[in-house]
């Protein structure tokens, strides 16, 4: 797999994807007819690997601006890598890069991420009433971690065996997809990183320096995502596209 792909962008797609993908946009659009605000009230999580001496591949990872950013392009010549994790909504970002270097995500490393890290951020933002999702990785999806994040959430998570189903195979629904990665891997590499500690600095600088108002265009096009869903019978988005 190209290290710029993302895991779940990229699985087969099966004929139930798009039944399941049809339920979840029917039950968004329901909430959103109540909550017109619905969609600002969910935390969009994901992890992406950034490669040190990485790159970013134009036809996996495409972000239309009005001024496009100077892409650095290489393909990549050491393993080396960090893990970021990311929450975003429309009130901000969170970001949790792992604790050391080349490190394999697993569901004790993500409980203690979610125990640790994430609960404590998320208290200290004085938000209530947030839905948390999450996609249908392995590590997300243990009974221990399902019931870790129902402690929180309660029937506001959105996962895979979670008290509403996240579809498989929807990264087109997700911001951090269409949006967050390909976005902050395009600046990111412009700066030729050479060190590690050097690109995880890199990427703290370009998340902490998105807008709100930037934020708030990502969000209010996932809505849209749900219409061309709906109307296409739960058919995938062609391109990972997010135009600004």
């Amino acid at each position: 797999m190209n290290p710029m792909q993302h895991k779940e962008c990229f699985f087969p797609v099966h004929q139930n994807d798009h039944q399941a993908r049809r339920r979840f946009v029917e039950w968004a659009q329901n909430e959103i007819a109540v909550v017109p605000d619905f969609h600002k009230r969910i935390l969009f999580s994901d992890e992406a690997h950034f490669w040190l001496n990485g790159y970013v591949n134009k036809q996996n990872c495409r972000i239309w601006s009005e001024a496009n950013p100077q892409v650095y392009v290489e393909t990549p010549l050491h393993p080396e890598k960090l893990t970021v994790w990311c929450a975003l909504w429309a009130g901000g970002i969170l970001l949790k890069n792992d604790e050391g270097h080349n490190v394999t995500v697993n569901g004790d490393r993500y409980r203690a991420m979610i125990t640790n890290f994430f609960i404590p951020e998320f208290n200290n933002h004085d938000v209530q009433e947030l839905g948390f999702q999450q996609d249908g990785a392995t590590c997300h999806t243990a009974r221990a971690t399902i019931d870790l994040l129902k402690d929180t959430f309660g029937d506001r998570l959105i996962s895979r065996f979670g008290p509403v189903n996240w579809p498989p195979s929807s990264c087109d629904l997700t911001p951090l997809n269409y949006f967050l990665w390909g976005y902050v891997k395009s600046l990111v590499y412009a700066d030729k990183p050479q060190t590690l500690d050097h690109l995880e600095d890199k990427i703290r600088r370009v998340i902490a320096d998105i807008r709100p108002q930037m934020l708030e265009k990502v969000i209010e096009n996932w809505t849209s995502r749900l219409d061309y869903i709906r109307a296409s019978r739960g058919s995938h988005i062609p391109e990972i596209i997010f135009k600004m």
